[in-house]
């Protein structure tokens, strides 16, 4: 039994190593690292947990060596570029990039391009929050003219004419909340 148990700690110990964070530098385009900063940024989730995501998921790795047999890297401007990622995630890219013989930054920058199709089901979604807003702006005219009818109905001091303005309030705090979504979602537009 107490073998047993050393073998738990020693097991839970390296497991909580691998989580540990390190910092790991990469050469890549420009247009990849604003991709990986975009897509966390846009989904509220840290850079690291996207690049552990990437690099540990051993269906995705298998895709990437396909691709990374045949990629030949653009010419594209490069600059280098520090991330925290987990121990375990920089033992896997090393031990990956050593068996298929390509550069970690070749198999860094195939990795974030599997964002591509996040990116491009979160840019619909921006599209069609832009549409939401427009035809809120619609709603909200109509709120407008609903509550001077009220007044001239029913008095400004009415229950229902009260109840139509905090409507009208909520919603305006709403159109807010979905305008600054909006715009925290432009830098995804840049995205090809």
């Amino acid at each position: 039994m107490s073998e047993s148990k050393s073998k738990m700690a020693n097991f839970s110990a390296d497991t909580l190593k691998g989580k540990q964070s390190v910092r790991a530098t990469f050469t890549l385009p420009t247009h990849t690292i604003h991709m990986l900063s975009t897509v966390a940024n846009q989904l509220g989730v840290k850079q690291k947990s996207i690049f552990d995501h990437l690099v540990e998921n051993k269906h995705l790795l298998g895709k990437i060596a396909g691709e990374a047999q045949n990629y030949h890297p653009k010419q594209d401007k490069r600059r280098q570029k520090t991330f925290v990622l987990s121990r375990n995630s920089l033992k896997v890219l090393d031990a990956f990039a050593r068996e298929y013989e390509l550069p970690r930054d070749v198999v860094v920058e195939i990795s974030i391009k599997q964002l591509h199709p996040v990116i491009e089901e979160e840019k619909q979604k921006h599209e069609n929050r832009k549409v939401l807003l427009k035809e809120m702006d619609g709603v909200r005219v109509l709120t407008t003219d609903l509550i001077e009818k009220a007044r001239l109905l029913v008095g400004e001091d009415d229950t229902a004419c009260q109840n139509l303005e905090q409507i009208k309030d909520l919603f305006e705090k709403q159109t807010e909340v979905l305008k600054k979504t909006i715009e925290k979602g432009k830098p995804m537009e840049k995205i090809k």
